[in-house]
């Protein structure tokens, strides 16, 4: 719902780059009249005042005009921070995509950074504006006043001042990217519309074949799609140079040779988020089911359809082709073979088992990678979504936690001891 500026916010977005002070000096008439740009503070200290900068050298003034008119979008983050990393490459591809289309869409970057140095590492991978780090009062009016808590955030103001989204800015470019611009309400339920259309009409045919290709991979055989028309599929997104997706490589392959000794009507189609096709073919190496051929475009657009943030990731596809869950590797992690079909009806029924299992439970014990006592919680009992301290995987339901110390494993992962 978008909230209109008022009281609680600056009056026009010029203020937000500005400090309070003295009305009628020249130094605020000078800083109604343009935003100043440049890589650092070495300008007259009248530019403390007011600024935004970019990588140009020298410094350099902009109307600020030429903000009028246009959705902003103010980007808080950090260099060095993983999740900013990820995102910054998103936004500036869907800046650059407006940009091109001549959308009237700017950004600005307000960093979270503990240095100099770091901002303007990290302000040169990006293609717009910022506010100059060393105004510390102007960054945290601005974090006060849109009560940013956590970083990446894209807060996303109208051409007229409106509060547009202030915590689904990065969700938007996310899942959307330039197609999100100009971020109003009605052009976001029209997104949802369209997003709702392609689930409720999703075959597997359609998520697995492009440009005319009907085929999966055996390593070096080929295997039509449709041979695994009727079958539960499962997505699996990874890639070499991530340790935590070699890790639970060896898990699943584990648990799915396990599993088609069982359900022959089970198949895992890997989807490479690798660099190259030598990773590619290094990583699906060590893999015993199917693959997607190497193709960098097309994960990404299934990363976008199911709105992958990380790998490793497994999406569940049901026999119909219709999506089951994008938690396999968090069910996998929990409940091992016994999640499959990875249906609501079968996680009900694993579910009652283990607290019915819970009840010959030790309620306490002594683990042998930590020095205290741990007690047994549920979901309902102080527990809840953690990461596991041993396996480093993550968790839900019954668990052993030290509460002072913040440490919590899975039931399985625990070597009495200690």
């Amino acid at each position: 719902m978008s909230v209109l500026i008022s009281a609680s916010f600056p009056k026009s977005r010029t203020e937000f780059f500005s400090r309070p002070g003295d009305l009628t000096s020249p130094l605020w008439q000078h800083a109604q009249k343009c935003i100043n740009h440049g890589p650092s503070l070495s300008a007259p200290n009248e530019h403390l005042e007011i600024g935004l900068c970019t990588k140009i050298t020298p410094l350099f003034e902009v109307p600020v005009e030429e903000l009028e008119g246009k959705t902003i979008g103010l980007y808080f983050g950090a260099n060095c921070y993983a999740n900013c990393e990820k995102f910054t490459p998103l936004l500036a591809k869907a800046y650059q995509n407006l940009k091109e289309q001549g959308a009237k869409f700017e950004v600005v970057f307000v960093s979270c950074d503990e240095n100099q140095s770091s901002f303007q590492q990290f302000h040169r991978t990006m293609p717009w504006a910022a506010v100059p780090f060393a105004d510390l009062l102007l960054k945290k009016r601005l974090n006060r006043s849109f009560s940013v808590e956590a970083i990446p955030s894209l807060i996303i103001l109208s051409p007229a001042g409106e509060l547009l989204h202030s915590d689904g800015g990065v969700d938007l470019i996310y899942r959307h990217g330039s197609r999100a611009f100009p971020f109003t309400p009605s052009r976001i339920r029209e997104l949802i519309s369209e997003e709702k259309a392609k689930h409720d009409s999703q075959t597997l045919e359609k998520l697995l074949a492009i440009n005319g290709r009907d085929y999966v991979i055996d390593h070096g055989k080929q295997v039509r799609i449709s041979n695994l028309a009727g079958k539960t599929i499962g997505l699996y997104f990874s890639a070499q140079w991530c340790p935590p997706s070699v890790k639970f490589t060896h898990r699943l392959a584990s648990i799915y040779t396990s599993l088609r000794e069982k359900h022959d009507l089970f198949e895992i189609v890997f989807v490479s988020a690798d660099k190259d096709e030598s990773g590619y073919s290094e990583c699906y190496g060590e893999m015993p089911w199917i693959a997607l051929p190497y193709n960098v475009e097309y994960t990404k657009l299934l990363s976008r359809y199911f709105d992958i943030r990380g790998i490793p990731a497994l999406i569940i596809i049901g026999p119909d082709g219709k999506t089951v869950t994008s938690e396999g590797r968090n069910l996998i992690n929990l409940h091992m073979e016994m999640a499959y079909p990875f249906t609501e009806e079968q996680l009900k029924l694993v579910q009652a088992k283990e607290d019915e299992d819970a009840k010959g439970y030790p309620r306490s014990l002594h683990h042998a990678g930590h020095s205290h006592a741990l007690r047994l919680v549920s979901t309902n009992s102080g527990g809840g979504p953690y990461i596991c301290c041993e396996c480093e995987e993550q968790g839900l339901g019954w668990a052993y936690q030290c509460l002072p110390c913040g440490y919590e494993i899975h039931r399985k992962c625990v070597k009495e001891g200690g």
